[in-house]
């Protein structure tokens, strides 16, 4: 299974603070929001992941993640040259995907959950088809929406619904085989210009091939497009760091507790950053008899 980081767009519903930077980029409490996405990916066990983003910007995550060799994965990068929809992904990323799998997650997005790392690892072990996440919302208007039956089938797909058929957002995370590739080739632009990503998913859905997995009440799921977002989202961060006393999306830890580095690695990695809670927490971890 590879990964992909869609961490393009032009971030306007964030100017003026955009105007240089990628959103991306941008502090959510006391990482870059990237390290987010990222950490879901490398929570379902995903070791090969594409950064794609614009020309502008793709320089600013290559300084701030490198290779990836120093947390025991790897790293690539693409430029989607125009923001021309979500399934342009799967063929900018043709190469790099190669005959795998993929699951693809918005840089944007921040997903939050007890138990989260074993249930990804347990759905990213797709062999045909396609996963999607139904989340419950309240304006679900604003989003993907799906329909699901009794059976928690999926029913139906919809972009942005003017009169949603239920409350289920579909949010920033795909799971899908490889015929994807060529699904996303076939898909036509939509009245906006973009090539939808639920347009490849109704055909998963057209050919029964679709499944829903819905998050329930335990999962946290934060959009960061907008200013406001963005400060519910580092409250939310700082709080729960604070009163359990471990990180969310500490890439780093991951990296130790899935096996991908040594305590020694963990401990070189922590030396930089040891004026800052975040270094004194690798430190710690460093310290935790295993």
């Amino acid at each position: 299974m590879k990964g992909i980081v869609l961490a393009g767009g032009s971030g306007t519903r964030l100017y003026p603070v955009t105007k240089s930077i990628s959103k991306q980029i941008l502090p959510i409490y006391d990482k870059p929001m990237i390290y987010y996405p990222i950490s879901v990916l490398m929570l379902a066990g995903i070791k090969e992941i594409l950064v794609i983003s614009t020309k502008r910007d793709l320089s600013q995550f290559k300084s701030l993640l490198g290779s990836g060799e120093e947390l025991g994965i790897k790293f690539e990068y693409a430029v989607q040259e125009y923001p021309n929809g979500l399934a342009e992904a799967f063929i900018i990323g043709e190469k790099f995907i190669g005959k795998d799998n993929v699951t693809l997650i918005l840089g944007d997005n921040i997903f939050y959950a007890s138990n989260f790392g074993n249930r990804l690892m347990k759905v990213s072990k797709l062999k045909n088809g396609a996963v999607i996440f139904g989340c419950y919302v309240n304006n679900p208007s604003a989003y993907g929406v799906v329909e699901i039956d009794s059976n928690n089938n999926a029913i139906s797909i919809e972009e942005k619904p003017k009169h949603p058929k239920s409350s289920l957002a579909v949010p920033g995370l795909y799971i899908f085989d490889n015929k994807v590739i060529d699904i996303a080739k076939q898909v036509k632009p939509s009245e906006r210009g973009e090539k939808e990503i639920t347009s490849v998913i109704d055909v998963y859905l057209k050919n029964n091939e679709l499944k829903v997995e819905l998050t329930g009440r335990g999962l946290a799921w934060l959009d960061t497009g907008t200013h406001e977002s963005l400060l519910e989202a580092a409250n939310f961060v700082q709080v729960l760091q604070k009163r359990q006393g471990l990180y969310i999306a500490c890439l780093e830890e991951i990296a130790y507790r899935r096996g991908y580095i040594s305590k020694e690695q963990l401990v070189r990695l922590a030396q930089p950053l040891v004026k800052t809670d975040y270094g004194k927490y690798l430190v710690q971890i460093s310290n935790e008899v295993m």
